[in-house]
């Protein structure tokens, strides 16, 4: 099976780091800090749009929305410690479907760049022979061309398709891919509001969906 997974919220409880860059930003503009669930609340759509939201939210000046995110990106990529740890049963997963033989992607809305640094960092880039991140094309999430380019690069044969939040369930729905919805990320939206074929709070739950139906 092709498996392409969301990456902050997913896989990695990302939502500390994140916080702590955009409260950095926000220091260095004199401006009062935002509590992590405000913060987390803006995760999903990739970073430019959670710094417009942080701007909207703070006061702000929007005109200087390019040099906040730029800001916001420096601090995350270079973090006074790291705080970013994969969710609870990730790694075992990833393990087991790798030695199954499954073909696993990424598909996030966060920079390539950093996206690549955080898998490198927490060793798991080996699992994942594709890799898209927000600014690897022109289009992102919640656009499906991101998730089929994904999927594509992983060959050919039955696909799933691994998030957390409203945005990865839209980005399936628009790409007609098979959803697993973990329900432990960033999410707002109740579950029964988002269309899934799958919502689970522990990766072994998706594992055994997964074994249930692979060819």
């Amino acid at each position: 099976m092709r498996i392409a997974f969301d990456l902050d919220g997913t896989l990695i409880d990302s939502a500390p780091d994140i916080h702590a860059a955009v409260n950095a930003m926000l220091a260095d503009n004199a401006t009062p800090p935002l509590s992590l669930a405000r913060v987390t609340g803006f995760v999903g759509n990739g970073l430019p749009h959670l710094v417009g939201l942080v701007i909207d939210d703070t006061g702000l000046d929007m005109a200087s929305h390019s040099v906040l995110t730029q800001q916001v990106l420096h601090h995350y990529t270079h973090p006074t410690q790291h705080l970013t740890i994969p969710f609870d049963g990730v790694i075992d997963a990833l393990e087991t479907l790798h030695a199954a033989g499954h073909r696993m992607g990424i598909c996030t809305n966060k920079p390539i760049a950093a996206t690549h640094a955080e898998l490198d960092r927490l060793n798991l880039s080996r699992f994942f022979s594709v890799t898209i991140g927000g600014d690897s094309l022109r289009l992102r999430k919640p656009d499906p061309t991101p998730l089929t380019k994904t999927l594509s690069q992983l060959g050919t044969g039955p696909a799933l398709f691994v998030g957390d939040s409203e945005v990865d369930a839209q980005t399936a729905h628009r790409a007609a891919i098979p959803f697993a919805l973990f329900t432990k990320g960033y999410r707002q939206t109740p579950v029964r509001d988002l269309p899934h074929n799958l919502a689970f709070d522990h990766p072994q739950q998706l594992l055994a969906w997964i074994a249930q139906n692979s060819p």
